[in-house]
């Protein structure tokens, strides 16, 4: 199934986990869409809001796509800005928190996973 629109076609949703502040998500390509192998996560963090800190067994592939600050992998903060990329295999702890600015980033992470 093709599938092509503007990101912010896709309603955003409050990210409810437990440790998560000012996030939001938009799964801009899922298994709903027929997608057997990734899905397509956008993230937006209000300024200095923040992911959990946590691991699952699965692997991320981000991409910085606006804003900045820094990511905690492993209790070593590293920051980033527009542009990084972020590879964080899985069984990996992680959060990441956004700077003054806020943060959008996509997300890359195998189908299935939440």
């Amino acid at each position: 199934m093709f599938k092509h629109l503007h990101y912010t076609e896709v309603p955003a949703e409050v990210v409810e986990v437990e440790g998560a502040d000012k996030v939001t998500v938009r799964w801009v390509i899922s298994e709903a869409d027929g997608a057997p192998n990734f899905a397509m996560r956008i993230f937006e963090f209000e300024a200095v809001g923040h992911s959990p800190y946590h691991a699952h067994d699965w692997e991320h592939e981000i991409f910085i796509l606006e804003g900045d600050g820094y990511l905690t992998i492993e209790g070593e903060k590293h920051p980033f800005k527009p542009g990084d990329v972020v590879f964080i295999p899985g069984g990996t702890n992680h959060n990441f928190t956004a700077g003054e600015k806020g943060l959008r980033m996509m997300c890359l992470v195998p189908v299935g996973c939440r």
